[in-house]
């Protein structure tokens, strides 16, 4: 090789490096939004089809994420003409580079404008426990987050799960596995997957779980028909289908998308926001849509 051909070669090795970064630090995270669709069919869907938009992960606060792109994603997320809008929790600022934290009190009434005929759920993620102090030094609720949700009508279920008539199906939502910072990368979870299925009667319609993080459904019974998560944001940098940092103990067994064991179906949304770093490349932020019905349809 010449010297000039070196040149040539190093100076399109940095180029490459600077548009990358530059895409992965300020173009995705902060400007781009999808609709990522999953349509899941099962033998055992009694209910009658079910289109179900979801949002995870909004890690509210500026620059990225401020209260005109929150007011956005839900007229994006209205348009969809979902049966059921849910909210899988972390809706606090998750890094270190936000200019302004932007409080839930500034985002709940937004958030209170999603609308769909069979209702809007939440749930709460671990970013959600750890920025509120007192209920750390509780270790329990109530939560300053849940309170601003179910004040503006947004239901939060907490180790919950609820009959949905007018749908045919029971919605619940398990609390946070990581809620409570106990020190040296260790953390107590609030969930109680038992007491949350008791609440389920035996009566043959599907459950649809909600779980911020996604590692529950290792443990995830059949009798329910769909767990939904985030939580991951993808990896947030994911290239040929596989994310070389995954916040979960399984990897990229549950790291993004659609997964189905043991006839049982998981869907991880890769969210809107970021945490630790302001970076995504490869998980274009996203409106999460799943449209699950019975085989036979």
């Amino acid at each position: 090789m010449t010297r000039r051909g070196f040149l040539k070669g190093l100076l399109g090795v940095i180029l490459a490096g600077l548009f990358a970064a530059t895409y992965g630090f300020f173009v995705e995270p902060a400007l781009r939004l999808r609709v990522k669709r999953w349509r899941i069919r099962r033998d055992d869907w009694t209910a009658p089809p079910l289109k179900i938009a979801v949002l995870a992960d909004l890690h509210v606060g500026e620059p990225y994420i401020g209260t005109h792109r929150i007011e956005r994603l839900v007229k994006r997320a209205n348009a969809l003409g979902a049966d059921m809008i849910l909210l899988l929790g972390d809706y606090a600022a998750g890094h270190r580079f936000v200019t302004r934290h932007v409080p839930i009190a500034e985002v709940a009434p937004i958030l209170s404008k999603l609308q769909a005929p069979h209702g809007v759920f939440a749930v709460l993620g671990n970013h959600d426990w750890w920025d509120d102090p007192d209920a750390q030094k509780r270790g329990a609720g109530p939560n300053l987050y849940a309170d601003a949700l179910n004040a503006v009508g947004i239901s939060v279920l907490s180790n919950e799960a609820r009959k949905i008539p007018t749908a045919g199906i029971w919605i619940a939502g398990l609390e946070d596995q990581l809620a409570i910072v106990r020190g040296a990368g260790r953390y107590d979870g609030l969930d109680d997957l038992p007491a949350t299925l008791h609440q389920i009667a035996d009566d043959g319609a599907p459950v649809v779980m909600m779980a911020h993080e996604p590692d529950i459904f290792a443990k995830m019974p059949k009798r329910v028909s769909l767990t939904l998560s985030g939580h991951t944001h993808g990896g947030q940098v994911r290239l040929f289908g596989w994310s070389p940092i995954v916040p979960s103990r399984y990897g990229n067994r549950y790291a993004y998308g659609h997964v189905r064991e043991d006839g049982r179906d998981l869907v991880v949304s890769g969210g809107i926001g970021c945490s630790i770093m302001p970076v995504r490349f490869g998980v274009v932020p996203e409106i999460t849509v799943i449209e699950i019905s019975s085989k036979e349809l």
